[in-house]
């Protein structure tokens, strides 16, 4: 059963009314707050229960004053900076210890993870064990316990609903579709900032040119891991966890003008695609409204604007960072663990100046190439393989550097 199987089941506690209660975990981020826009604009149908930040508690504080949550979470320093400025009736988290806490709580009707990392996976556990709708944009938390997460969803009657672009896609394009008539998932990618510049120049680039994406505005470690496609090849791993696929049935397919998001291939030779402007509060709203569809009071997609839409087979030794996540994907166990965290390594030392950009895929090779596999991994074997990939990716880079 994949997250198209899950998304019918609706067995968590709800209460009478037909308002929903969200908790938004990284309201501050990207994410957040174009979730906050779209529950903004339907007030009659959702309520922000739940925010939370690490370090930016100053547009914490402004989000508190506008929607009113009942729980809040941040650091000590911004829980102190609330303590002072809000009203004693909000419940004060430490976002460090609690998101699992605040994501199990009754009241909670749908969990937005829009924070990075593997700092998810405690909230999202915890969230699908409670029998909750979850929107995740976050991939760390699927790449590196996908399969674990989605049995206790299907154990709990947990409903997945995909935020990412292409994970929604896909989910949508798979409605009210048999997911055995699947041939073949075309997972479309832009090509990031890189597609067109020569691999000699890659490291004659500055961070900001690489922070350049030229269609998404996205946080600094996913606009970096779009240019080295490492991003793409965690969609890989995400959506074959997601939609119980085989890694040969997943293939990546370049697409410059990221209108297409992504298509489904049917045994019988049929194809559909979900097509639409590049725009977050798209398939956040649809997260969020599922199964119905509401005005988001956006432009429409203009057919006669579009000159062309093309399409190009990834150059995996221009961008080998995606065939080792397709490598990893294909052995799973630990590997995406260590995979993704030699990753967030090796991408916040090239953010940081102590390593070149193609230095992020040769750290992230030697680490991976030093690991020790463990296949049938339980929750203690992941986090001890992503501790483990963190401090061997900082001495390899710490080498590097000398």
């Amino acid at each position: 059963m994949g997250a198209a199987d899950l998304s019918k089941n609706t067995g968590h506690k709800s209460r009478p009314s037909a308002r929903k209660n969200v908790l938004i975990l990284g309201s501050t981020g990207s994410i957040g707050i174009n979730t906050l826009k779209v529950v903004k604009r339907f007030p009659q149908q959702f309520k922000v229960i739940g925010i939370t930040a690490y370090n930016n508690f100053k547009v914490l504080e402004k989000q508190v004053q506008e929607f009113s949550p009942k729980y809040v979470a941040a650091s000590s320093l911004g829980i102190d900076y609330l303590r002072k400025r809000s009203s004693s009736k909000i419940k004060l988290f430490d976002v460090k210890t609690d998101l699992a806490e605040i994501a199990a709580l009754d009241d909670v009707d749908i969990v937005v993870i829009g924070i990075s990392g593997s700092a998810a996976l405690k909230p999202f556990l915890s969230a699908v064990r409670n029998g909750k709708t979850v929107a995740p944009a976050n991939k760390e938390a699927l790449v590196i316990a996908g399969d674990m997460i989605m049995a206790e969803a299907r154990k709990h009657k947990a409903t997945i609903i995909p935020i990412d672009s292409e994970q929604s896609a896909i989910f949508q394009c798979l409605e009210g579709h048999d997911r055995r008539d699947i041939k073949k998932v075309y997972l479309t990618a832009s090509g990031g900032p890189l597609w067109n510049v020569k691999p000699e120049k890659f490291d004659k680039l500055s961070v900001t040119q690489v922070l350049n994406h030229p269609r998404w505005k996205m946080g600094k470690r996913i606009t970096v891991d779009s240019a080295t496609l490492m991003n793409k090849g965690f969609e890989v791993i995400e959506a074959k966890r997601l939609f119980d696929l085989k890694v040969e049935q997943i293939q990546v397919v370049i697409h410059p003008e990221a209108i297409i998001h992504s298509m489904v291939g049917f045994k019988d030779g049929s194809i559909i695609a979900q097509l639409g402007v590049t725009d977050m509060r798209l398939p956040i709203q649809y997260a969020l409204t599922y199964p119905n569809r509401m005005d988001a009071g956006l432009r429409d997609l203009d057919f006669f604007a579009v000159k062309n839409l093309t399409f190009g087979k990834p150059d995996l030794k221009k961008f080998p960072a995606l065939a080792l996540a397709i490598e990893a994907a294909q052995k799973g166990g630990t590997v995406p663990s260590v995979l993704n965290a030699a990753d967030e390594c090796a991408v916040n030392a090239f953010l940081d100046g102590r390593l070149s950009f193609t230095g992020i895929y040769n750290v992230v090779a030697k680490v991976v190439s030093r690991h020790r596999v463990k296949a049938d991994a339980s929750l203690n074997d992941i986090l001890a393989a992503d501790a483990w990939a963190r401090d061997e990716a900082q001495g390899v880079i710490s080498s590097r550097s000398r």
